[in-house]
């Protein structure tokens, strides 16, 4: 194979998504001469088919809720209607301005964009396929590698994007959403895309646990939520293959019951939100021999693989797999590359968010997991329907919930379901970072009313201090 062209960078990425395309303009920040090697679109799965247009998707669905309780608040409407398609269309042309925003911030940092399949060989070096002409070779002081990951499928279920979805076809689908729907996984994409259909008129039945990694409390939050607006939850149910029967008709899942008893279930689709697996298959790994784990690249905390000059961030390292862990992964990367002292990532710091109605939002320990440290604690909560603004607003399920250390007063975890969780969650992060302890963050003033009172008054709370409860 005769390679057409040799270029030579400081930095060169597999790949630009989330991760990558920050981490990119980071680099050339830093005076670094840099490439990006993307098969696809910059962005990746979370501009395109994941975080951004499944929020405004969730943005219409909130909207379409409202406007079916207007009269609470005294305003008449006439007749209200889902329009998904419209809805689809504008998701759509936020993802499209949002990518011509990458494009530009190339253009602006001097960023050398290269569509094509590429693959690591030896020395450093990425070979690019592209969709026309010869192959070109790109060799880099580092290679920084950003493949992502890609929805996991029930074994022996495989994906056809007509009755088994995944969240990429359920962001290809402009004109059709399923009226009844059987959700496997109870993870944020999975409630996530239950509030949706739900708001738009759907009957969806959510099997297995719901949100799971986050606090108990939380967990049975939403749950009572979710079924009070019927939303059905099959918990703790993890059926197989035998138990699905798909035709072009439908779907059928036998819930098997204690002893010879057993359910049926039909819908329309299977909406499998199982989580998602790394994207390390073809391009090169095993011939540079670099180390992966279960189906993920293992790197330091500066994200160097054990290869020499090649790093991996993002969801390939299957480590929380969020877009601004991803992030702060490619900044603490290239800052490594340029020389820089970063600190590693304390992933203990980063919020989690699932933006369902209502929101969640945490960062650190659960009350389970501090327990079963050994720690002893001290909590704090707080309910958002003691919260002037949550009552203004009509919102108010949920509350805020302090973890703290009783001996050192050390903030172990925070975690929040309800108005505005998503948002609110940044100063539980900011108090984090900077060491802050509850009574310090109780001692900031918090305009009132707004909703982020809650966070004060829990604060307060896990001192036995909180004024309006």
């Amino acid at each position: 194979m005769t390679v057409e062209q040799r270029q030579e960078f400081d930095v060169v990425f597999l790949g630009g998504g989330t991760g990558g395309y920050v981490a990119a303009i980071r680099a050339a920040q830093l005076g670094l001469k840099v490439a990006v090697v993307e098969k696809d679109k910059v962005g990746g799965t979370c501009l395109h088919r994941g975080c951004i247009p499944s929020k405004a998707l969730l943005k219409s669905a909130e909207l379409l809720e409202q406007a079916r309780r207007a009269k609470e608040f005294g305003v008449i409407v006439g007749e209200v209607a889902g329009d998904y398609p419209t809805a689809f269309r504008r998701a759509q042309q936020v993802v499209e301005q949002l990518h011509k925003g990458i494009h530009f911030l190339f253009r602006k940092h001097g960023i050398t964009l290269i569509q094509g399949v590429g693959r690591l060989t030896r020395n450093r070096t990425v070979l690019v396929n592209g969709a026309e002409g010869q192959p070109q070779e790109l060799r880099g002081r580092a290679i920084v590698i950003d493949t992502g990951s890609r929805p996991r499928a029930i074994p022996g279920i495989p994906f056809d994007g007509v009755r088994v979805l995944n969240s990429d076809h359920t962001t290809a689908q402009i004109d059709w959403y399923p009226k009844r729907v059987i959700i496997r996984g109870g993870g944020a994409t999975g409630v996530e895309h239950a509030t949706v259909w739900h708001a738009f008129g759907a009957e969806v039945t959510l099997v297995g646990r719901i949100v799971p990694n986050e606090d108990e409390e939380v967990q049975q939050q939403l749950v009572r939520t979710f079924q009070r607006k019927g939303i059905r939850i099959v918990p703790d149910y993890r059926p197989t293959a035998d138990d699905f029967d798909i035709t072009e008709g439908g779907i059928r899942m036998r819930v098997r019951k204690s002893g010879t008893q057993e359910e049926v279930i039909e819908a329309d689709a299977l909406f499998v939100a199982l989580g998602r697996e790394g994207n390390i298959e073809e391009i090169g790994l095993e011939e540079l021999g670099v180390h992966t784990r279960d189906g993920f690249i293992v790197t330091d905390e500066y994200f160097r693989t054990n290869v020499e000059g090649i790093y991996a961030i993002g969801d390939v390292l299957g480590i929380q797999q969020l877009a601004h862990t991803a992030m702060h992964q490619g900044i603490i990367a290239v800052e490594h590359i340029a020389g820089e002292k970063p600190l590693p990532l304390d992933y203990h710091r980063v919020p989690v968010v699932t933006y369902c109605h209502p929101e969640i939002a945490s960062l650190g320990l659960t009350e389970r997991e501090a327990k079963e440290q050994g720690r002893a604690i001290k909590v704090g909560k707080f309910p958002f329907r003691a919260n002037g603004k949550s009552l203004i607003e009509g919102e108010t399920d949920g509350f805020v919930k302090i973890i703290a250390d009783a001996e050192t007063n050390d903030i172990l975890g925070v975690h929040i379901i309800g108005n505005h969780a998503t948002e609110l969650i940044a100063e539980a992060a900011l108090a984090k970072l900077l060491e802050a302890t509850p009574w310090e963050i109780g001692l900031s003033v918090h305009p009132h009313p707004t909703v982020s009172e809650v966070i004060g008054e829990a604060a307060l709370a896990v001192d036995n201090l909180a004024i309006h409860i």
